[in-house]
């Protein structure tokens, strides 16, 4: 593979960050198949994050429009004074192990957050099931933001509440299933037949994360095919080449053109909850 300018691909672009969230990059009509290949870097969370966010479920989402929905949670509903919040859950969900989600894995999950910081929730006295078998959570002060915060893709649920298990062994509700996976290394999966969901998003194949560490290789191997999105530093030196994307912090996913994301971008960065298997696909 032919070596990039290593002063272009770090040089620094702030427009780069706007690349195709108007247009470049984007399609009205999602099409089905393909293997998305994305090269991502070993340092940070990145390839755990999307790993995650392809195999697990949340209660809630944001979706591409901005707009509030329902995942596991088909409804939710709450006192008018924002204390008790009510969320119906989705039933006849399984696991892809076959096992049945319950409101028991919903409970263990969300309190296996708390336990690890990943979800803070200011007074909260209780979390139980209702008679009807929906989620109650008591709180001391009123969140009207309760939906939204639960919609964050780090807060997922598994069986048991066993939120931090192993690349290879992420057993979750989502739309992609583990094929093969190494934490650091590398991660396959492969999409569902019978998904919840499969009318409406996860329209790949499978999608295959490649830990490259040196930023210039990754460039490389997107310029020369060999994979179709690389996180990379935002640089001017590539612009032209690729649509640029925006993440959360100085590194953007470049996708080559045959690459499509949603075309309505919600207010957050489109990278930020990490959705890419459910929502790109090759155009």
């Amino acid at each position: 593979m032919k070596r990039l300018d290593r002063r272009a691909l770090f040089a620094s672009g702030a427009a780069a960050a706007l690349l195709a969230a108007t247009g470049a990059g984007t399609a009205q009509t999602p099409r089905r198949g393909g293997t998305l290949r994305v090269a991502v870097p070993r340092e940070g969370a990145f390839l755990a994050r999307v790993a995650r966010a392809a195999v697990y479920d949340q209660l809630t989402e944001v979706a591409p429009d901005g707009v509030l929905r329902g995942e596991l949670a088909t409804g939710w509903r709450s006192d008018e004074t924002a204390r008790r919040w009510e969320f119906r859950l989705r039933q006849e969900v399984s696991f892809h192990d076959g096992r049945l989600m319950t409101g028991a894995d919903v409970i263990a999950s969300i309190e296996a957050h708390l336990l690890t910081g990943e979800l803070q929730i200011a007074g909260l006295r209780s979390l139980d099931l209702s008679s009807t078998g929906d989620v109650v959570f008591d709180l001391a002060d009123g969140s009207p933001h309760l939906p939204y915060q639960l919609a964050d893709t780090g807060l997922v649920i598994a069986p048991d509440g066993d939120v931090c298990a192993a690349l290879a062994d992420l057993n979750g509700t989502g739309l992609y299933r583990v094929d093969r996976a190494q934490d650091e290394r590398h991660f396959r999966a492969r999409r569902t037949e019978d998904n919840y969901r499969s009318e409406i998003a996860g329209w790949l194949d499978a999608l295959d994360l490649i830990v490259i560490p040196d930023p210039s290789v990754r460039a490389e191997a997107l310029r020369d095919g060999f994979v179709d999105v690389a996180a990379l530093p935002v640089t001017k030196g590539l612009q032209g080449q690729f649509h640029f994307h925006p993440s959360d912090d100085d590194v953007a996913l470049a996708a080559a053109k045959h690459v499509a994301l949603p075309p309505r971008i919600s207010a957050r960065a489109p990278l930020d909850e990490y959705r890419i298997a459910e929502r790109w696909w090759m155009a």
